[in-house]
């Protein structure tokens, strides 16, 4: 189902931090933990004397170099972001003359684009939001899908996401959460293909939403034309410095390690949702979307226990049943006060 209708503007710029205060139970925004790991606020902690100078370019073809190693592609295939939402941000550059978003999704290319003057048609996914039977408008020249999507969690194969290709499209994908999936099995990032452009992040695994760090993955030209507007020096060098770090094999070793962990934690989640007769869409990221009869009261009565979870009526094609929940080994709590507030 297509829409043509923009989210308003304040809608697409929420994100879950507004849901939370501090000393707040945390399950609106899904950074997985409380602090990045020693090691890596060491490795950044001896770069702030370096402050004093401009980003070096050899820190930068470090970035990419881990990038590319990480990901067995060129180094000019690889350019490092201030977090992967900066990559939405540039696509207004690569000028479409339509662009289809798929939703329920992340709002911010639905923002920028918009911002931009781009034309935009939702594409709006039914439960269970899967992409089976999808039908993109034939005359998009751009088109954005989250794999897994935010906010359903949905994880859909990599031959369903190419088999949006079409001559003069380019289609781009969201894989700020790939990370999170044991194996990354449906992950296109060490695909180089023309029309395919891949973002990720390293802000939620490596808790860095106070850096933000991520990176594009296409074809040289591509991200030519994806850059063409960012400033001199567009990332620091503690942002450069973090993205050559959690590429490294030792870190990424770390990273699948710890995605292990966070899908046994989320089974346990939802099944102490499901417990409660919640209905929980399938899915394989590192937050829960579920459904309760009056969502935005429940999230209150949640906040006022000090718990924040996320809303989603600001997402397009979820209604007013929906939360968020990001995946905590604190969920019993969760579902204790669910339990308290839901009818």
């Amino acid at each position: 189902m297509a829409s043509p209708d923009p989210t308003p503007l304040a809608a697409a710029r929420y994100h879950g931090d507004q849901a939370a205060e501090p000393g707040m139970l945390d399950f609106a925004v899904n950074v997985r933990d409380i602090r990045p790991p020693a090691w890596l606020v060491e490795r950044l902690a001896a770069r702030l004397p370096d402050l004093a100078r401009y980003p070096a370019v050899a820190d930068e073809r470090a970035a990419a170099a881990a990038v590319a190693a990480r990901h067995g592609r060129a180094a000019d295939e690889v350019m490092p972001l201030a977090g992967a939402a900066e990559g939405f941000a540039l696509l207004p550059n690569l000028r479409p003359k339509l662009a289809a978003i798929i939703a329920p999704s992340f709002t911010e290319p639905q923002a920028a684009l918009s911002a931009a003057g781009i034309p935009v048609r939702n594409v709006v996914l039914e439960p269970p939001f899967g992409l089976a039977g999808l039908q993109a408008p034939d005359d998009a020249d751009l088109v954005v899908v989250g794999n897994p999507t935010n906010p359903t969690a949905v994880l859909h194969a990599r031959e369903q996401i190419l088999a949006l290709r079409r001559p003069g499209r380019i289609v781009v994908v969201d894989e700020a959460f790939a990370d999170s999936v044991p194996g990354e099995p449906e992950s296109l990032a060490g695909e180089s293909l023309p029309d395919v452009v891949v973002l990720r992040s390293l802000t939620k695994s490596w808790s860095l939403a106070g850096l933000r760090v991520g990176y594009a993955l296409g074809a040289p030209d591509v991200l030519a034309r994806l850059g063409c507007s960012r400033p001199h020096w567009p990332l620091g060098t503690l942002q450069l410095t973090a993205i050559a770090a959690c590429c490294a094999p030792d870190a990424v070793a770390d990273a699948a390690a710890g995605a292990e962990q966070l899908g046994a934690l989320r089974a346990e989640m939802v099944a102490g949702l499901a417990s409660l007769g919640l209905e929980v869409v399938d899915g394989r990221a590192p937050f829960v979307l579920f459904t309760v009869p009056d969502a935005e009261l429940a999230r209150k009565q949640l906040h006022a226990k000090g718990i924040a979870v996320r809303r989603c009526d600001t997402f397009i094609g979820l209604d007013g049943r929906y939360l968020r929940a990001a995946v905590r080994p604190e969920w019993p709590v969760l579902v204790e006060a669910l339990a308290e507030v839901l009818p």
